[in-house]
Parts: C-alpha cells; sequence; structure tokens
C-alpha cells in the first residue's frame, strides 16, 4: 500500500500548529524579504509528510492579518504526483522549489504594471457566472505561468538525474483574501466544497483533468507529431507516444519532466483558473488521480464535510480511497493516493453553514 497523509505544518514546534504572523501592517509572502519568504517555504517543505512513492505533497498556510479590516486568510497548497523511474526525485524537487520560484516571481510582476490584456493571452478560466477576477489575479496568473516554466528548466538542468520519461503532476492552489487561483498541471485535481442554497455540501471542480483523451490536448500533441493512442488492454487510458515507436505511454498531456515528449506536445504549462470566494465555500481538496479514479469529487467532499478539522478530512479522503482500490481491483496493488485539504472558513462559520 502506497499513499501518503498530508497536513502541512508551520509551527514553533514544527508540527500541527500554524506560524501566526500578526502584525499592524499587511504581511504578504510576497512582500517579505526573499530569504525570509524562503525559509517559511523550505519549513512547510521539510516537515510534509509523505508517501513511500514518488509523492509529496504541502500546505503553506501563512495567516495575514490587516488591522482595522478584519482578519485575511492566505493559503499556497499543492499536491505533486511522481511518475517514472525517477518521479519520486522530480516531485521532491519541484514540491522544495516551486512554492519560491512563484513567489519570486510575483515579487517581479509587483514592480511591473500588467495589463489585464496581456494576461488573457495565457488564458483564464472561472465558474459560469463568476465575477471578474481582482488586477492582483492576473500577477499571481503571469506569476504562476512564469514560474512553471522555470521550474521546468531547473529539472531539466538537474545533474546525474534522467528525466527523460520522468516526471510530476503539480497541481496548486493560491489564496489570497477571496481570491482563488488554482494553477495545474496533468491529471491530479482540485475541487471545492462549497455550500447549496438547500444546506447541502455540493463539490465544484475547478480543475479540468488534463489528459490525452481531452481533444484540445490532443490536438496539440498531434500537430506536435505525438500519437495519442490507448492498449488493447486498457481502452479507456490514451497515452502520449512518441511519432515511430511505441514509447513512452505517458498517460497524462502536461506535466514536469518527460522531456522526451516535449518536443511532441507534452507541455508545461499551467491552466490557471479563478474563483472568486464567498460564504458558502468551505474547503478545498487537492488530490492525486489515485483518489479519484475510486472516489468521484461528490464523494470526496462528502468525506470532507464530515470530518472534524483537515488533518482529519485527509486522512478520511485516502483511507477511503484506499478501501475503494481494493473493493474496486482487488487484484490490482492500490495506485497512490495523495491528498491535502484546506478549509476556507474558521469553525464557527463552518458550523453556521
Amino acid at each position: 500500500m502506497r499513499f501518503s497523509l498530508s497536513k502541512m505544518m508551520f509551527l514553533t514546534k514544527l508540527r500541527n500548529q500554524v506560524l501566526f504572523i500578526p502584525s499592524k501592517e499587511a504581511k504578504d509572502l510576497t512582500k517579505m524579504p526573499p530569504s525570509f519568504a524562503r525559509f517559511v517555504v523550505l519549513i512547510c517543505s521539510r516537515f510534509v509528510m509523505f508517501g513511500l512513492n514518488a509523492l509529496e505533497a504541502f500546505v503553506i498556510k501563512p495567516v495575514f492579518f490587516f488591522q482595522g479590516y478584519g482578519v485575511k486568510y492566505g493559503a499556497f497548497c499543492g499536491v505533486f504526483d511522481g511518475h517514472g523511474k525517477n518521479g519520486q526525485i522530480v516531485s521532491r524537487i519541484v514540491r522544495d522549489q516551486l512554492p519560491s520560484l512563484v513567489l519570486d516571481q510575483k515579487s517581479a510582476l509587483a514592480k511591473m504594471e500588467v495589463t489585464n490584456n496581456r494576461s488573457q493571452k495565457i488564458g483564464i478560466e472561472r465558474l459560469d457566472g463568476e465575477e471578474a477576477p481582482s488586477n492582483e489575479f492576473y500577477k499571481w496568473q503571469e506569476a504562476c505561468v512564469g514560474a512553471f516554466k522555470v521550474m521546468d528548466k531547473e529539472v531539466k538542468l538537474q545533474e546525474n538525474l534522467d528525466c527523460s520519461c520522468s516526471g510530476t503532476t503539480a497541481v496548486v492552489v493560491i489564496r489570497q483574501g477571496e481570491d482563488l487561483v488554482t494553477a495545474n498541471l496533468g491529471d491530479s485535481r482540485a475541487v471545492l466544497g462549497t455550500v447549496s442554497e438547500k444546506g447541502e455540501v455540493k463539490a465544484v471542480q475547478l480543475t479540468t483533468d488534463l489528459k490525452p483523451g481531452l481533444p484540445s490536448e490532443a490536438e496539440r500533441i498531434r500537430k506536435c507529431n505525438g500519437r495519442v493512442l490507448a492498449l488493447k488492454e486498457e481502452p479507456h487510458i490514451p497515452r502520449v507516444w512518441l511519432p515511430h515507436e511505441d514509447f513512452p505511454g505517458l498517460a497524462m498531456s502536461r506535466a514536469f519532466g518527460d522531456f522526451l515528449l516535449k518536443n511532441h506536445g507534452v507541455i508545461s504549462v499551467p491552466d490557471v483558473c479563478y474563483h472568486r470566494l464567498t460564504s458558502r465555500d468551505q474547503f478545498v481538496v487537492l488530490a492525486t488521480d489515485g483518489v479519484f479514479d475510486v472516489l468521484s469529487s461528490s464523494q470526496v467532499a462528502s468525506i470532507v464535510s464530515e470530518a472534524g478539522n483537515e488533518q482529519e478530512a485527509t486522512r478520511a479522503v485516502v483511507e477511503a480511497a484506499t478501501v475503494a482500490w481494493k473493493n474496486k481491483f482487488p487484484s490490482s496493488k492500490v495506485d497512490d493516493c495523495t491528498a491535502v485539504c484546506l478549509y476556507l472558513q474558521n469553525r464557527q462559520q463552518r458550523q453556521l453553514s
């Protein structure tokens, strides 16, 4: 059994406590000295609990205090699912470096004027009926795209590490006040748990599973002379192959690493989307495809809604996925299951919802 129970901690005792940063002025990691911001990121990355395979997860959860304007909660969380011979190494490298790269990009952009039109060229998705993003969102969007590009180059430059057929997915959520930014690369997933008008918790999928079977993804791959085909024994799983070889058969269309396919349509550009949080929004769940292969988004949201805290929620999701794997595929090994839960409301607000 291979799974990861992830509740990132960053702490006074380096375990099970949130690092509070009270101040008379707004505290923002992008406005802190780079050395301090990186220290915070590394503390979080180093003490995450992860599984036996190429899976990493973290939650970076500084708390922002704005005097006279109430409390604003900021969060940065992500899940990375490695694959291939060196996938575990790649996922750890990305876990350790991507947060600070995003902060670096955001800090650089904060000194520049980023227009809406410029950012819209790299694409933006938001939920139906969603109000337009704040101007600050476009900077985070561009920061994510830039950071993912740099991250892929950093992976490629690693000495003595063959990433030709190894890589990792990445799904990242950044909360800034009431703005929620999601950047997705691969087939891990982000799900929002929100309360309906009937008072029921419902799941809203924030990301699209970026697999070769998606028409837009397949079109890009084929334009780059890559092939998208499923094996006879797995007709439901389209894979990416080299133009003239039945190799390597990657089951996702975007990833860090996998450089053998980077000239054939597999890219490291994240799909970035925006959501404006409301009082109905309760939590976000990030999880690998191993969870969602056996549990629906609605099932995961239901499990989380019944948990008492983020750590219990994460544990419950992973355990439920593990049981489901054994029941649905008794003759197969359990796939890697990693999850991170981020609550968006405090305990009292959740009880009133």
